[in-house]
């Protein structure tokens, strides 16, 4: 199967070991990091969300105006915006893009960041509304008849939109998360699942868990696995462990210096993928061929934050490893976002790539043999 890499698109330069140099939106910034994508062999990147951020709707628009290959992930809250407005919003984008749009729903695993922006469900009841909030906007994708809805969290009559994506019939739906929760809505929702980098055993079980509720659900075709990872490499495999502690003490210091005093609770976290990264952490420091913790333990489990450590070419193997569990969507971002970006496509895609190719090959001359095989 064809392996594809995930970027990301941000609006600074900022990040957890930097400060960042402009504003919170910088549009050359923003278009030169997404050049650097386009032009080192990435497929996509994502747009983040933060409930203080720059919008990330018009700054996707802004660089798919641009750029002519590279696609465009959107995150999106479903608390921000009713869905009728939304699909119009996705639709619209994916017009501007050529048909290059993927949105990425997020039901939200922090209460207190969801209050920011009024939203005071209950992780359970969020996860409800963002089944109920996809179903909505899928429908209005595809449907050219005016519709009503009476649901649990959203009512309306006589709908229809003017505006429908370039992509038939839909633009595809990604979706994350480690809980039970998460995997029954994102495994009968959508059509990318998308974890954080965990040991291969680890990931092999969530991957199962997946799947599992997709067909609990009825599906028949199951969600691609997308796997986040934050690479770290040089040439050597000593320089890279330089580098790799080297960023940790940069991630720390920062941390130190920007988290209000108010917040330095030392309490667990809220979301369950964060939990898991932590008590990964905290039962060893160094997993498979690469995989390394004290970064995600640095952070407080924050997001993407588990990295692989090591020359290009152990990174890439290491990578392989993931594919070989079935993860075709690779996500990856250092911590020099533009260098890494370039760094990582330079050296770390092309080979990721030629191994793919060369078992696709080979899978498909064994083939024949593997048909006739199980029909004896």
């Amino acid at each position: 199967m064809p392996v594809e890499f995930l970027g990301i698109a941000a609006t600074n330069d900022g990040s957890e070991t930097a400060v960042r140099s402009g504003p919170a939106f910088d549009k050359e910034y923003t278009l030169r990091l997404g050049r650097a994508h386009e032009d080192h062999g990435w497929d996509r990147v994502l747009f983040a969300y933060g409930s203080g951020s720059p919008d990330p709707a018009p700054a996707a628009a802004y660089l798919a105006s641009r750029l002519d290959k590279l696609q465009i992930l959107l995150a999106h809250r479903p608390n921000v915006s009713y869905p009728t407005y939304a699909a119009k919003t996705f639709a619209t984008l994916d017009r501007i893009s050529d048909g290059r749009l993927t949105v990425h729903f997020i039901t939200g695993g922090n209460d207190h960041e969801q209050q920011r922006e009024g939203d005071t469900l209950t992780k359970d009841e969020r996860y409800a509304r963002t089944r109920e909030y996809i179903r909505i906007v899928k429908k209005i994708w595809t449907n050219h008849e005016p519709f009503d809805h009476e649901g649990e969290h959203y009512r309306f009559h006589d709908f229809v939109s003017d505006v429908f994506p370039v992509q038939q019939p839909r633009p595809n739906v990604s979706f994350g998360g480690s809980s039970p929760a998460a995997h029954a809505a994102g495994g009968a929702e959508a059509d990318i699942y998308a974890l954080w980098g965990e040991p291969l055993a680890r990931t092999a079980e969530q991957i199962e868990q997946v799947k599992a509720a997709a067909r609990a659900a009825g599906r028949t075709e199951l969600p691609r696995i997308q796997v986040a990872f934050r690479p770290i490499i040089a040439p050597t495999e000593e320089l890279a462990w330089e580098k790799a502690h080297r960023t940790v003490g940069a991630i720390r210091e920062r941390r130190e210096q920007t988290l209000k005093p108010r917040h330095r609770t030392g309490g667990a976290p809220e979301n369950t993928g964060a939990q898991r990264l932590i008590a990964i952490a905290e039962a060893g420091e160094r997993y498979d061929r690469a995989l390394w913790t004290p970064t995600a333990a640095a952070t407080g489990g924050a997001g993407n934050s588990n990295a692989l450590v090591g020359t290009p070419e152990t990174v890439a193997q290491a990578l392989l490893d993931y594919y070989d569990l079935g993860v075709d969507i690779l996500s990856a971002r250092g911590y020099d976002l533009l260098g890494d970006a370039i760094d990582f496509g330079r050296h770390v895609i092309p080979i990721v790539r030629e191994e793919v190719a060369k078992r696709d090959a080979e899978k498909s001359a064994r083939g024949p043999e593997t048909l006739a095989a199980a029909g004896a």
